[in-house]
């Protein structure tokens, strides 16, 4: 991390010609000295895909044996969440496998 010699400011990279010079936005010094920009990095953004109602039935949460409130259904999703402080016990979470219903456990 380099410093601004004027006012203080943290020096951030500047392009210009293809040569990168550290400046900074507070008072517009510039560094001296500029190094070429050998590699290029590019990151490609990656495919959204969006699922249908069909492909949301497609479960890969653990099931366990628990009754439904909404639909009596005897087999649910369930996972953990830390909802409180780190010193209480997690909250589980149910979602039935017939209707989609959730609800949550305190243990």
């Amino acid at each position: 991390m380099q410093f601004c010699p004027k006012c203080g400011t943290t020096l951030l990279p500047s392009k210009q010609e293809k040569k990168v010079f550290m400046a900074c936005v507070k008072c517009g010094y510039t560094s001296s000295r500029g190094d070429k920009v050998i590699n290029r990095l590019s990151h490609e953004r990656e495919n959204i895909i969006v699922l249908g109602k069909e492909e949301q039935k497609i479960r890969t949460l653990p099931k366990t044996k628990a009754d439904c409130p909404k639909c009596s259904n005897h087999e649910a999703f369930y996972w953990l969440v830390q909802t409180r402080g780190a010193d209480e016990s997690s909250t589980q979470f149910f979602r039935c496998t017939n209707c989609g219903a959730t609800w949550r456990e305190n243990s």
